[in-house]
């Protein structure tokens, strides 16, 4: 399996731990638990990171999800979401 193969899942998890992060941040928000926030906050930190690492071999003529991801970046505010769904959907 190559380098580039390998990378995907884990951006795919980036960005599901992301959400989850976002999610949790809403909820402490909202219930003004600090907990919540905190964690929410530092999820959403690793996945970032995690993002930057998956992607940077990343080929999105060949490894993207187009406008399905761009829509989804959008959704969640995810600017790497929408930059890597618009450049793999004009490939």
């Amino acid at each position: 399996m190559s380098a580039s193969s390998q990378n995907q899942p884990g951006l795919v998890a980036s960005h599901a731990q992301y959400v989850k992060g976002a999610a949790e941040e809403t909820v402490g928000n909202v219930t003004g638990s600090e907990a919540w926030k905190a964690s929410g906050a530092q999820d959403k930190s690793q996945a970032v990171d995690a993002m930057k690492s998956a992607s940077q071999n990343r080929d999105p003529s060949s490894q993207g999800y187009g406008g399905i991801e761009e829509k989804a970046g959008n959704l969640v505010g995810c600017e790497g979401m929408q930059k890597e769904g618009a450049e793999s959907k004009q490939q």
